[in-house]
């Protein structure tokens, strides 16, 4: 159990300094400046300001599928990346729309909010293992009936907990996703230019090669195609609402005053 404890202090340590280092190598992402999109280089600057927040590091994958993120544990700290597919296959007002919504991410600090809700998730399948441990140890020489009861309670909680606390994890997900969409609308006060490029997106069938199943949650829509599971209980699990949730509360935020676009953006 310490050992455990000291290996997750150590992993959380590391992933809080440097994941966003970890996720752009993971997904072969490079580091660009001005002089080599100088058109992408302005909608992320201006932005930027919008926002409040200082000038992002901005990093291209080689990938014609089109996609999106942003990491960093903090403001001073972020980076934003984009495929070479999202700068060829979307127009400027949706590649502003994305930006915005990648960007409040970070203002957000949704990066942060995760990884605390990621080691809470963790903490409770610590605990729920130690517990059946101590029940099942200390109690091997004792033979009766509340005893067993009691270990039959704790294989239950330790296999129900960690997927409670994931479903959890889940949900704050997307909530975040749906606030961020909200978010990066209070920028460019122009919720088709997203609804467009999330509709763009999901739609294309080309699944993104360096994806995979711990950075998926990242994207501004799941990159692994053909793997949305559309059924209510499967998608609990899913790190992102709908797309057709998304865009319906995107078009809904249409023709509304700044003042009701920015109560929805800080909601």
């Amino acid at each position: 159990m310490g050992f455990a404890l000291i290996m997750a202090g150590l992993m959380n340590f590391v992933s809080y300094f440097w994941s966003d280092k970890i996720v752009l190598g993971i997904s072969g992402a490079k580091s660009i400046q001005k002089k080599d999109n100088p058109e992408v280089y302005r909608i992320v600057e201006n932005l930027c300001i919008a926002a409040g927040l200082p000038l992002l590091k901005i990093y291209l994958i080689n990938d014609s599928a089109p996609n999106a993120f942003a990491t960093g544990r903090d403001p001073k700290h972020a980076a934003i990346a984009f495929t070479s597919g999202i700068l060829e296959k979307l127009n400027k007002q949706e590649l502003e729309g994305v930006t915005a919504h990648e960007l409040s991410h970070v203002g957000n600090r949704d990066t942060l909010l995760m990884a605390v809700v990621s080691v809470l998730v963790g903490t409770i399948a610590l605990l729920a293992d130690f517990f059946m441990r101590s029940l099942w140890f200390g109690g091997r020489d004792r033979d009766s009936k509340g005893n067993t009861l009691m270990m039959v309670i704790a294989i239950v909680a330790a296999i129900l907990a960690p997927i409670v606390a994931m479903l959890i994890q889940m949900a704050v997900s997307r909530r975040r996703e749906l606030l961020a969409d909200a978010s990066g609308v209070l920028l460019t006060r122009y919720p088709e230019g997203l609804a467009s490029a999330l509709q763009k997106i999901s739609s294309d069938k080309e699944a993104l090669e360096v994806a995979n199943r711990g950075t998926a949650h990242l994207y501004i829509v799941n990159p692994l195609k053909g793997k949305q599971a559309g059924a209510w209980l499967a998608g609990l699990f899913n790190t992102h609402p709908s797309i057709e949730v998304r865009i319906k509360a995107l078009h809904e935020m249409e023709g509304l005053p700044a003042e009701a676009l920015a109560k929805a953006g800080k909601v």
